[in-house]
């Protein structure tokens, strides 16, 4: 009885075992079935996925490449904006130069004409207190001059005065 109870485990094991080509040939069919089943579906629906796989890889690599042109362009597009940018810079502050020397000699001019009036100024002024003095000792020196009859006085002043 003890060996009954121990066999009866190995005994299924046994039944299997006893008939493993069967069993390999039931899953080598299922095997082919299914290889089948998937080369009848592809041939009936047409599409390939390695094929769809080689187109859209493709495609990828022809957006990669018109992508990268692309930006090749917009960069040799940037580069001479770039470079107009820089040369109209280079021409502005070349003017700004300009500018500054036009500008420091207009500042000499204003300041060589600022000293000469300053200098017509005390001259004018010299001369005014020159001639201001002149009077005043020709009016402390009275001179002597002919009186001029009275007629011709009065005649003399009457032409003055608007006659």
């Amino acid at each position: 009885m003890i060996d009954l109870a121990q066999d009866r485990p190995s005994n299924t094991l046994l039944r299997l075992g006893a008939q493993p080509i069967a069993l390999t040939a039931a899953a080598l069919l299922l095997l082919i079935a299914g290889v089948t089943s998937i080369a009848i579906w592809r041939a009936y629906t047409g599409a390939a996925p390695e094929s769809d796989r080689l187109v859209a890889s493709r495609q990828l690599q022809a957006r990669a490449a018109q992508a990268s042109e692309q930006l090749v362009e917009k960069t040799k597009g940037l580069e001479a904006t770039q470079q107009e940018s820089i040369d109209q810079l280079q021409v502005v502050q070349d003017q700004l130069q300009t500018m500054k020397r036009l500008l420091a000699a207009q500042q000499a001019d204003t300041k060589r004409l600022s000293e000469q009036v300053t200098a017509l100024n005390e001259s004018i002024d010299g001369l005014r207190q020159s001639f201001a003095s002149a009077r005043a000792t020709e009016v402390e020196t009275p001179s002597v001059t002919r009186r001029k009859p009275a007629r011709h006085r009065h005649a003399s002043a009457r032409k003055r005065s608007g006659g």
